[in-house]
């Protein structure tokens, strides 16, 4: 991947063509990346920027090395965007338990997410996670790369173990990584999701499906009370050419609380908070 090209690269008049007749104007205030958002029914304190850990499964963050990414955690804390993306299968546990030798825990929100689809396998993990990132509670606990419709009787014994980890403290939201169509049309009526995952941009990169049918279920995800988190929002580096455009379009939805996106170093995280603000506001004149 271009490091350069993926964040300081402008452009893309078809993204700005597929924003057009889509954007659910926000307030006429700028939109920032540290802004503080309070997800979901749990009102899980965190900022409008996840700063990413999973970028080609985590490959690309994992090349700055156990101290480069806990470096990175730390860097973008510094600048108020507190909400820390990570999951079992990025590798990027230990870089949280670094990280957080020098950054209070209680000053910023931890996602990760799970494969486990037996409740044995889930106790199991809960307990590796807390041991792997030196956290003994998580933010949001996600079930990972959720694409069967009918999840909620598959993931029943997973589901219970995460429900009653939210009753005890050690997982105060929990919810799903959704990564089809009919994945995220159950999550709609499904009342234990809670938070939810959802790939989202202008151009189909990488996408469930089209960005009209994605937008309408988050619509109804909202609706129904539910926390939205969007990735993909830069389909994964395919939008490299057209980072304002499609920041621009995940902003101007109100049916998405916040996102994540994974840079590859401080560089282009820094570029990325700097976007940010303009973006809302080229979004909301749109």
């Amino acid at each position: 991947m271009d490091r350069r090209n993926f964040i300081l690269a402008t452009g893309g008049a078809a993204v700005v063509t597929a924003l057009s007749g889509r954007a659910a104007v926000r307030s006429a205030q700028a939109l920032k990346a540290n802004d503080v958002v309070y997800l979901g029914p749990d009102k899980i304190r965190l900022s409008r920027l996840a700063m990413g850990t999973g970028t080609v499964g985590g490959s690309l963050q994992r090349k700055l090395g156990v101290d480069g990414l806990a470096d990175y955690l730390r860097y973008g804390t510094d600048q108020g965007v507190i909400f820390w993306d990570t999951a079992d299968a990025y590798k990027t546990h230990p870089s949280v338990k670094e990280a957080l030798k020098s950054v209070p825990r209680e000053k910023i929100a931890i996602m990760t997410k799970t494969r486990a689809r037996t409740s044995a396998a889930m106790k199991a993990d809960l307990d590796r996670f807390r041991r792997e990132t030196g956290s003994d509670y998580f933010d949001l606990l996600l079930l990972h790369t959720v694409t069967s419709p009918t999840w909620p009787q598959e993931m029943a014994g997973v589901m219970d173990v995460l429900a009653e980890a939210r009753e005890k403290g050690i997982v105060r939201t929990h919810g799903l990584s959704c990564h089809s169509l009919s994945a995220l049309y159950t999550a709609v009526k499904t009342p234990w999701a809670r938070v939810v995952l959802a790939r989202i941009n202008p151009a189909e990169a990488k996408m469930d499906a089209d960005p009209d049918t994605v937008l309408s279920v988050l619509r109804d995800l909202k609706q129904a009370g539910k926390g939205v988190i969007g990735m993909k929002i830069l389909g994964e580096g395919d939008l490299r050419g057209q980072v304002d455009s499609a920041l621009r379009f995940a902003l101007s939805q109100d049916c998405i609380d916040c996102f994540t996106i994974g840079a590859a170093d401080r560089n282009e995280l820094t570029d990325l908070i700097k976007r940010i603000p303009a973006a809302s506001q080229t979004a909301k004149a749109a």
